[in-house]
């Protein structure tokens, strides 16, 4: 049985009213310890990247990424959150359980009706033996992988529309200010994350800084150029300039690769 006080929730509404209702009848029970909060299924998805969430309780119809959306994005981690949908809305309790929701609450929400909901939460933790907000995080499996090797998916905006890349897609990143632009093979894309916090969290996954306002994945370098000193990357038909004090630990990463995925530097000098 859960321990009291030992679930953490988050609630996703883009109705603020809606929103405060919810979070402050789940900060009265018991149960519940922490409550966190989105007003919508993008904001939830970058709240689920910094924290580790044992259930979320989401509105159904929100602009942007929905509650339904949400919960097939949901049903790609490798650990998802359970679902609560908390909605006016009658007509999507069958889509909602296909997506294997927890439960499926009308509003206007009742204080018992969500300590229902929240018992359900509760029971289905115990049965699965899974501890409060063990790490869950927004990475699912990469078909043809090891399973051990899992990618992360990151939402994106693209003229007004939220969509996913993997993590494996990403050739390279570039600081821009608080922000970071994400570069794939066929597109580029904005997030509000700073180069370094990327840096220390996608490290071990391969990507490594060349310079203050670039970092790379190592896997889709095809090249490392030497020129006079000056040492610069290709990826695809893009080069990037290497910065002297980054061209060693460069070059030491490089060399600790298994053979077959190596490199040489070609180039004068």
């Amino acid at each position: 049985m859960a321990s009291d006080g030992s679930l953490r929730a988050l609630v996703v509404d883009d109705e603020l009213p809606a929103l405060s209702e919810v979070r402050f009848l789940l900060s009265q029970d018991q149960r519940v310890g922490e409550v966190l909060t989105a007003t919508n299924g993008t904001e939830a998805l970058r709240m689920l990247e910094a924290h580790d969430v044992d259930v979320i309780f989401s509105d159904i119809s929100m602009p942007g990424l929905d509650g339904m959306a949400l919960g097939r994005v949901l049903a790609r981690f490798a650990a998802p959150p359970q679902l609560v949908f908390v909605t006016a809305h009658e007509q999507h309790a069958v889509d909602a359980f296909a997506l294997a929701a927890t439960d499926y609450v009308m509003k206007p929400v009742r204080g018992e009706r969500l300590a229902e909901a929240v018992r359900r939460v509760v029971a289905k933790q115990d049965e699965a033996g899974m501890p409060a907000h063990a790490e869950r995080g927004t990475r699912a499996p990469v078909p043809g992988t090891d399973p051990a090797e899992e990618d992360e998916t990151i939402p994106v905006e693209l003229a007004g529309v939220t969509r996913f890349i993997s993590r494996s897609q990403i050739r390279y990143a570039q600081a821009s200010g608080d922000y970071a632009r994400l570069h794939t093979g066929d597109a580029s894309h904005l997030i509000r994350v700073p180069l370094a916090v990327l840096e220390d969290k996608w490290g071990e996954h391969g990507f490594v800084r060349i310079h203050r306002s670039t970092l790379v994945a190592l896997s889709h370098v095809t090249e490392v150029r030497m020129d006079h000193g000056r040492c610069s990357v290709l990826i695809g038909d893009v080069e990037l300039q290497v910065s002297r004090r980054h061209t060693r630990a460069l070059r030491d990463m490089l060399l600790r690769r298994p053979l077959g995925e190596r490199r040489l530097p070609s180039g004068g000098g």
